[in-house]
This record gives C-alpha cells, structure tokens and sequence, in this order.
C-alpha cells in the first residue's frame, strides 16, 4: 500500500508496461482502490525519497484538490482528459511532454492545431483507465471532475498506485466561485509543475493584456443582460453565478441574469428566461448538445419566447465551452463577449 512518503522505483519500459497492466488488473477487481477521489487528501507517487537526481528548481509540492503531490523533476510523460488542460500546456511549449489527449469538444485555437493534431488521441470521450495506461504517462491532467470519475475507475487513488501523479483544473476543487484569477492561477501552477515558471508568467501576461483591451473598450457602457443557453428544451440549463461564465459577461459589460443561481450551472424555466428580458442569449457551443443552428432554430420556435428582445432582435453570441473553462480559452472568451454584447466599440 503506498504510503505517501516514498516514490516508487524507476520502471524500463516493458517493465513499466506490466506493471501497469498488473495494477488495472488489480484495481477491476479490487472495489478498495476506487475510494478517494478529487478532496481526499493524500500525496502521490512523487514523494521525499526519490531515487532520480533533483532536478533544478525541484523539489516542487502542489496541493491540488486536497492531494498533495511532490515533483522531483518535471513530468516528461504526459496525458490530458478534455481539452483546455491540453491547450493551457500547448501554449506553454510543452507539446514534447504529452502523450496523448482525449474528449476534443471544440474547434482547438488555430495557433494550436497542428500541435494539438501531433499527439494521440486516445478517446473521444473520456478514456478507460487501462486504455490511459497503455501510453505509460508519469502524470494525468484532468479538465472536469469527470477525468478521475471513481465509478469508471479512473479515480486518483488507482493512478497513485499505479506510480502516476495526477492533476485536476483548479475549477472542479469545490470553490464557491470560479474567476478569471483562478485561470491566472492555474497557468502558473501548471508552470511551476514543469519547471518554466517564466513561461507562466509571459502567457498570464499576455492574457492580462487580453482581457484588459477588451474591457477598456467597453469601460462606460451600459450593461447590457444576457442570458446563457447551454442545452435543454422543457427547462433551460444555463450558467449560475458560480461559474467562470458569469464573471466572462460581467467583463465584456454585460450581467448574466441567472448571476443569483447560487451554483455553476443549473436548470431554469421558460418562464424564468421571459420575465428577466435578457437583450442578448450567450449560446455555449460543444459537441453533442445540438450544433449552434440547431439552438438558434430552436430557441426562435418557442412561442414563449416571442417577447424576449434578445429573440425579437435575433442577437446571439456564439461561445465554444471550451472558453468559458480555467484555461487560456477564457481570455479570449471576453473579447468574444464584448464584441457580441457592445459591437459598437469595436466598429
């Protein structure tokens, strides 16, 4: 039983890979590894006593979601669960340091396609814990709580003794609000964890300077309300006053009108959308939830909704959720925003 004091020892490869396949083994017939999940305190693999050299700038400890976990040395082996964690280390030049990325649910930014297209995709949904295994990662950084769903058994305690940190987006540790901070705050601990801290800093640099061009051009306007359509047709599911969304519109001058759903997302009655009037419906765009068209045409169909300005003046934004996530999508996001809700700043 790992005891989170010691690292374990340095696998050759084909030693490596029957050691993980003995560990699945192991954890689809053992209920007790699939016990501890994002909250459970615990440190990882990468404990006091390695027996690898330091490297520079290392040892290097994160608390991340109540798991405690010591880097010796950068993670050279690399597997992202959803996508904005693959685009936040893409843009921090890590692409030799992935081994594969799995549930693509947006267009990737154009200046990171042809990376993001390089590296394997090991599923198009979350993958199963033997399939993560076979690209014998040394670290699995997971986007939604879901990348380390017990149930699935992928939790961080099968990784843990499987010898493999693990690594979950700062929004799924149960914080009460999610900001533009935290996304801030994620790039430089991702930096810290690779060692290019200077890197983090130029990139939460660059994404300041972002969201700071487009608020200063709609700084003075009125804030315009919009309400956000992520999915349903008998009820609304739409962004809370927790989510990073909220925060996103707050930015690019406008107010989201469900901001006092005390949660991240929830769902809201027709009724609700009507007597809150927003002027502009933020449609969050993703695979499997209905293209964009499809929404549209079917948010316009709704009698209900007939006297709602923002469907009386047919004025949409179109948001990949990637963008609104922790993750260097979100700055871009508010340029998106803003230029939907006051174009006039932009003309």
């Amino acid at each position: 039983m790992y005891d989170g004091t010691s690292r374990p020892p340095l696998f050759t490869p084909a030693r490596r890979r029957r050691a993980l396949r003995a560990t699945a083994a192991a954890v689809a017939l053992s209920a007790t590894l699939l016990t501890a999940g994002c909250g459970s305190p615990q440190e990882t693999a990468r404990g006091a006593k390695a027996t690898a050299p330091t490297a520079a700038g290392f040892p290097v400890t994160v608390d991340n979601c109540g798991v405690r976990t010591t880097y010796h040395h950068a993670p050279e082996r690399v597997v992202t669960i959803h996508q904005h964690p693959a685009e936040l280390m893409l843009s921090l030049g890590l692409k030799d340091r992935m081994v594969g990325t799995a549930f693509p649910d947006s267009a990737v930014l154009p200046e990171l396609k042809k990376d993001y297209e390089a590296i394997p995709e090991l599923a198009k949904k979350e993958p199963s814990f033997e399939t993560v295994l076979e690209a014998e990662p040394d670290l699995v950084y997971g986007g939604y709580g879901s990348a380390f769903a017990e149930n699935e058994g992928r939790s961080r305690k099968a990784f843990a003794d499987a010898g493999i940190d693990t690594h979950l987006n700062r929004e799924y540790c149960g914080k009460k609000r999610v900001t533009m901070q935290d996304t801030y705050d994620e790039v430089r601990t991702v930096g810290k964890i690779f060692g290019v801290p200077d890197r983090a800093d130029k990139l939460v640099t660059d994404l300041h300077a972002r969201v700071d061009k487009a608020t200063s051009a709609v700084q003075g306007k009125p804030q315009a309300s919009v309400f956000v359509y992520d999915s349903g047709d008998k009820t609304a599911f739409t962004a809370g006053g927790k989510s990073l969304g909220t925060e996103l519109i707050r930015l690019a001058g406008g107010k989201n009108v469900f901001a006092d759903l005390d949660d991240v997302f929830g769902d809201v009655s027709w009724e609700q959308v009507v007597d809150r009037k927003p002027e502009i419906i933020a449609i969050y765009d993703y695979a499997g939830a209905g293209s964009v068209e499809q929404k549209k045409k079917f948010l316009l169909a709704q009698p209900v909704l007939r006297d709602v300005p923002a469907i009386r003046n047919k004025r949409f934004v179109v948001l990949p959720l990637t963008a609104t996530l922790v993750g260097v999508r979100s700055a871009y996001a508010v340029e998106d925003l803003a230029r939907g809700i006051h174009p006039e700043s932009f003309a």
